[in-house]
C-alpha cells in the first residue's frame, strides 16, 4: 500500500585552464574588479579551502557554494530552516514500494548551466542530479558521504530522478540531503567529463547566480552575473571575495569605500563601534555555530578519563563568553545546542544530571594527581588564523595552565588546519560548527564510522569515540519525534559522562556592510553562514 507523504513549503526542518568564452555571461566585471556594480566582500581568511562545494567547510567555501550552485530545494535566503524548492519543481513527498520508501523529484526545466572552461553552456537534466547525488554518496568526492550512504538513485526520464531510500527515514531528515548545504548541491556532469575531476576543483561549474571567472589565492575570487540564471540575471554584475585576515584592514577597507561587505568581529564592543560609523550597517544574524571542546580517547594522557574530567573541570564557560559580544553568543551544555534544536540538553537539564561540569580546580588538580600528571603535561595543537578559533585556543590555554596543562598552539591558515587535523590525530580539537539536526552532529563527530583516518568514513570524530553507535543509528531510524528525542538525549548524556567533548559556547555570525548593499531578503538565519548574495541583491552606488 502506498503512502505519500505532505510536506509543507515551510517545512520547519528538526535541526538535522579553459579556452572557450562564457557564452553565459553578458557583463562579466573585469579581473581588476572595475565594474561599479560589482559587489567587494571582504573574508577574515587568506585562502579557499575548497571549491569543490561537496567539501565546502569553511564560512567562504560555503558562501562560493551558494552562490555558484543550487540544490533540488534550498533554505529560503536568509530564513532558514524554511525550505522551498530550488531545481526541483516542488517539495517531494515519498511512497512505501516494496517496503522500501521512494522520493520522486520533478526537475525546474530550462535550468541552465554556466559554460566552463570545456563545455558550452546546457540545460540541466536528471543526467546530472543522478551524477551529483552518486558523487555525494562517494567518500573520495564528497566530505559528506555518510549522510548520503543507502540511496539508490536513477533517472525516469529527462526530468525526474526517483530515489530509493533503503532504511526508511523522516521526512525532516531526508529534506535536508537535497538542500544547497553540504552534499546536496549539482554540479555538471558534463563539465567533470570534459575537465576531469581535479580541473573542477579548479574551476567550478554550477547553475547559480553567478559564474566562477577566476581565483588569485591570498587576494581574490571574482564571480559574474549569470545570465541566464533560471530566476533572473542578477542585478549586481558580480562578487569579488577579497582575502583579508586582518580585521583592522578590513574594517578600513569597508570604511574607505574600498569593501561593500565584511565579515565583522564577535569581539566585545566590535558591533557597536562598527554600528557608529556614517554609512555602515552590522548584520547579526543566525545560524549559531556551537565551538566545542574535542578530546581524544584514545591518545594519552587523555585516554584517561581523570585526565579528560579534570580537564572538564578546569574550564570556565563564563570566561569564553566574555571574550564575545554579549548579542552574539551564548554559553551551550551539549554537543547538539538545545537552544536552536530538539534532542539537546539545556543548562537545567545537564545540572540535573551533574554534566554541566562547573570550574572546580581543586577538584582537577586532584584527578590530575590521581592520574599520575601532578606537575601536568604539554600538549601540541593546531588553531587556524581566524580570530574566533585564536581567541579559543588562547583563552582554553589560559584556563588549563592553572592544572599544569601547557598548550602549544600552533596557527595556521585556516584551509591548512582543517587538512591537519584531519591527517594526524590530535590530543584536542577546537572545532566550530553549524549542523542541520542532532543526527548529522552525533553522526559526523561520534560514530565510529566518522573517526578521521580509522573510521569506514572518516569524518570529524576528532574525539576517536566509539560509545554511542547504536543510540545514535536506533534514532536516524526512529519516526517517532518524541522517542527519537530521547535517543538522542541518550547519546548525549553518555558523551558527557565519558567526557569526549565539551561543549563551550554558540556564536551567531556578524558582518557589516555598506547601506548602498541591499540583500534582497530579510536575515534571519543562513546555512551559508554568510548574509547571502543572490539575484536580488543591489547595490546603488552614486554615478
Amino acid at each position: 500500500m502506498k503512502k505519500k507523504s505532505r510536506i509543507s513549503l515551510l517545512l520547519m526542518v528538526v535541526f538535522i585552464s579553459g579556452s572557450l568564452i562564457h557564452s553565459a555571461v553578458a557583463a562579466s566585471p573585469d579581473q581588476r574588479g572595475n565594474h561599479r556594480n560589482v559587489l567587494r566582500f571582504g573574508v577574515h581568511v587568506s585562502e579557499m579551502g575548497n571549491l569543490d562545494p561537496h567539501f565546502a567547510a569553511g564560512s567562504q567555501d560555503r558562501a562560493l557554494a551558494d552562490m555558484v550552485f543550487n540544490g533540488l530545494l534550498r533554505y529560503l535566503p536568509g530564513n532558514v530552516p524554511k525550505i522551498e524548492p530550488d531545481l526541483a519543481v516542488r517539495v517531494p513527498g515519498f511512497e512505501m514500494i516494496g517496503g522500501r520508501q521512494v522520493w520522486t523529484v520533478r526537475l525546474r526545466k530550462g535550468v541552465w548551466f554556466h559554460a566552463g572552461p570545456q563545455t558550452e553552456a546546457y540545460e540541466l537534466t536528471a543526467e546530472d542530479v543522478v551524477f551529483s547525488l552518486r558523487k555525494s554518496a562517494s567518500r573520495e568526492f564528497c566530505a559528506y558521504a555518510g549522510e548520503y550512504e543507502g540511496m539508490t538513485v536513477v533517472p525516469v526520464d529527462r526530468y525526474t530522478v526517483r530515489i530509493t531510500v533503503e532504511k526508511p527515514v523522516s521526512s525532516i531528515l531526508f529534506l535536508p540531503k537535497l538542500t544547497n548545504y553540504a552534499g546536496g548541491f549539482i554540479v555538471s556532469k558534463r563539465a567533470i567529463d570534459s575537465m576531469g575531476y581535479e580541473g573542477f576543483k579548479q574551476h567550478p561549474v554550477g547553475t547559480g547566480p553567478f559564474v566562477f571567472s577566476g581565483y588569485t589565492p591570498g587576494e581574490k575570487l571574482v564571480l559574474a552575473a549569470h545570465d541566464h540564471y533560471f530566476r533572473g540575471r542578477p542585478q549586481i554584475d558580480g562578487v569579488q571575495i577579497r582575502f583579508i585576515p586582518d580585521i583592522g584592514a578590513r574594517e578600513t577597507g569597508l570604511t574607505s569605500g574600498e569593501l561593500d561587505v565584511i565579515i565583522g568581529s564577535g569581539e566585545k564592543g566590535w558591533p557597536e563601534k562598527m554600528a557608529g560609523q556614517p554609512g555602515i550597517a552590522v548584520d547579526t544574524h543566525g545560524v549559531g555555530e556551537v565551538a566545542t571542546i574535542y578530546l581524544n580517547t584514545r591518545m594519552k594522557p587523555l585516554d584517561d578519563i581523570r585526565v579528560r574530567r579534570a580537564i572538564a573541570l578546569a574550564l570556565n564557560r563564563e570566561a569564553f563568553l566574555d571574550t564575545m559580544s554579549k548579542q552574539l553568543a551564548g554559553s551551550v551544555f551539549s554537543p547538539v545546542p538545545a537552544r536552536f534544536l530538539p534532542g539537546g540538553l539545556t543548562k537545567t537539564d545537564a545540572e540535573i544530571l551533574d554534566l554541566t561540569y562547573s570550574q572546580n580546580l581543586a577538584r582537577a588538580r586532584d584527578l590530575m594527581a590521581d592520574a599520575g600528571y601532578p606537575d601536568g603535561f604539554a600538549l601540541d595543537l593546531v588553531s587556524s588564523e581566524k580570530r574566533l578559533y585564536r581567541t579559543y585556543y588562547r583563552e582554553m590555554g589560559r584556563q588549563l595552565s592553572r592544572i599544569g596543562i601547557r598548550c602549544r598552539i600552533a596557527v595556521e591558515t585556516h584551509s591548512t588546519m582543517h587538512k591537519l587535523i584531519r591527517r594526524s590525530p590530535r590530543p584536542i580539537v577546537i572545532y566550530v560548527a553549524w549542523r542541520p539536526n542532532a543526527d548529522a552532529y552525533l553522526s559526523r563527530f561520534f560514530h565510529s564510522d566518522a573517526i578521521i583516518l580509522t573510521g569506514a568514513r572518516p569524518d570529524t570524530n576528532f574525539s576517536s569515540y566509539d560509545k554511542v553507535d547504536r543510540l545514535i543509528e536506533a534514532a536516524r531510524l526512529e519516526i517517532d519525534p518524541e522517542r527519537q528525542i530521547q535517543l538522542w538525549v541518550q547519546a548525549q548524556i553518555r558523551i558527557l559522562d565519558d567526557m569526549a567533548a565539551f561543549p563551550i559556547m554558540y556564536s551567531k555570525q556578524c558582518y557589516a556592510r555598506r547601506t548602498i548593499v541591499n540583500y534582497g531578503h530579510s536575515l534571519v538565519s543562513t546555512m551559508a553562514l554568510y548574509p547571502q548574495f543572490t539575484e536580488n541583491t543591489r547595490l546603488k552606488r552614486n554615478h
